[in-house]
């Protein structure tokens, strides 16, 4: 009863928030809107003639130089301003968040201890790691495919018609493609503190596994720890569950702050794109779902109902992290054993992001297509392995789709200047891809219970939700 609550909760603070963004857009954010709008405009102007000059030494140089610098001033004192009049919404969703990240370090490093603990040997984690990983691969693969597959037959690119940025401008993403060095410092922990205070979730998984092979190995006296770990664990969840009593003020603020930043207005602009992503999405949900139906049969939409608060926290404050202490009590109440479930979910949370993936591609291929760069099959196959590898270990980094794809596009000759198309949207799209990292993520999980035996019938928690 309580569960549904919440759902409903949620729910109407979603459409509630919508309301009052757009009223507040309408009433307050819009004057402000409308001067970064045309200090853009100018200062996209001022860039072509200063490109076109050859003489660098002439008078007008200068005055062009000196009129950019006074558009830049405007555009970044309306810019503080509209972000000030957003202050109260944002400081909502802020502290929602912030309160979910103190808790999920340590939630993820107890669990997974007492997790691998329980299961013993080596051989048994690397078997259960085996299965997982094939699963994030074969996910992250068709992911990829079904981005790459449904962006060539919708062609948004080509149909939406938006005025394309300046090729020879830059953006403010920095370009990444993920060295070796890169993703090792990424990966292997420097120190156990600093991976728990930035919240590294794949280096906490790391040296939670070592120190659970290591309890399990040194018998009676590794029973203590687990039994502490277990302790610490169930606190933690019984903190998730009062924190989880804000999440319809998080989502209402969170809502209102992105619909009275952008206004519904750029829905109308981007419709095209924004609707084909996001039936993309749903094409991809069903893929995800009917791939879980293989293993778990008719429980698989029992599995769906369960998380679906989870999924809408994810989809309204626009990160799956904030998901992620809902989704592992409702994955144990569904039955998973919390030895595979503290297992599978942080691995997940770095490599298995299926809605990130599918973005990707499709706004990969939609750069291409708006600038008519033509890419072919064995180019675009190409790009798709590349995101694949460049992709992985990037959970946690701000904008991480946008990095990515702003060190991919490059190799293939699309220019950098494009993703100037996506910023805007990339919140209402990033809504999307967060709810569906929350379900593949779940789902892996699931299905890696089941193949292990280790799937139970669903069971009631003892924590308050």
């Amino acid at each position: 009863m309580l569960k549904n609550k919440l759902t409903l909760f949620i729910f109407i603070a979603l459409v509630v928030g919508v309301i009052t963004g757009y009223l507040y857009n309408l009433n307050v954010i819009d004057q402000y809107n409308k001067k970064i709008s045309t200090a853009d405009a100018n200062i996209k102007a001022i860039d072509t003639k200063l490109v076109e000059m050859k003489d660098t030494t002439v008078a007008e140089f200068k005055t062009l130089k000196t009129q950019r610098v006074a558009e830049v001033k405007v555009k970044k004192e309306n810019d503080g301003i509209r972000e000030d009049k957003l202050e109260g919404f944002t400081i909502l969703s802020d502290i929602f968040l912030r309160l979910i990240k103190m808790i999920v370090a340590p939630l993820v490093f107890t669990t997974l201890v007492v997790g691998v603990a329980k299961v013993g040997d080596i051989k048994a984690v690397g078997r259960i790691g085996g299965k997982t990983l094939l699963w994030f691969l074969s996910a992250t693969l068709v992911s990829l495919l079904l981005g790459m597959l449904l962006v060539n037959m919708f062609k948004p690119g080509i149909t939406m018609h938006i005025p394309l940025p300046d090729s020879h401008l830059g953006t403010e993403i920095k370009k990444s493609a993920l060295s070796l060095k890169d993703f090792i410092s990424h990966v292997v922990p420097r120190s156990f503190t600093e991976s728990m205070a930035n919240n590294e979730i794949l280096q906490i998984v790391i040296f939670s596994m070592f120190f659970g092979v290591a309890t399990a190995a040194i018998g009676k006296q590794g029973e203590i720890v687990v039994k502490a770990m277990d302790a610490i664990a169930h606190v933690i969840l019984k903190i998730t569950g009062y924190v989880m009593k804000l999440a319809p003020i998080a989502v209402f603020g969170a809502i209102t702050a992105v619909v009275a930043k952008q206004g519904l207005g750029i829905l109308s602009t981007y419709a095209i794109f924004i609707g084909e992503f996001y039936f993309s999405l749903i094409l991809l949900w069903l893929v995800i779902v009917f791939a879980g139906f293989m293993v778990l049969k008719g429980r698989t939409f029992k599995l769906v109902n369960n998380i679906k608060d989870a999924m809408l926290v994810a989809f309204s404050t626009s990160t799956s992290e904030a998901a992620y202490p809902r989704v592992l009590i409702e994955l144990e109440k569904f039955g998973c054993n919390n030895k595979i479930v503290s297992f599978v979910l942080p691995l997940g949370y770095s490599f298995n992001l299926d809605g990130s993936m599918m973005y990707m591609t499709f706004a990969s291929i939609f750069l291409a297509q708006s600038y008519g760069v033509h890419l072919s099959i064995g180019q675009e196959v190409s790009m798709l392995l590349v995101l694949m590898l460049t992709s992985k270990g990037i959970a946690g980094v701000p904008r991480a789709s946008l990095v990515v794809i702003a060190g991919t596009i490059a190799m293939f000759g699309i220019p950098e200047a494009g993703l100037g198309l996506l910023i805007g949207i990339d919140p209402l799209l990033d809504m999307g891809r967060s709810a569906t990292n929350v379900l593949g993520n779940a789902m892996a999980t699931a299905v890696v219970s089941k193949w292990e035996g280790e799937l139970g019938e669903e069971k009631e928690m003892e924590i308050d939700m």
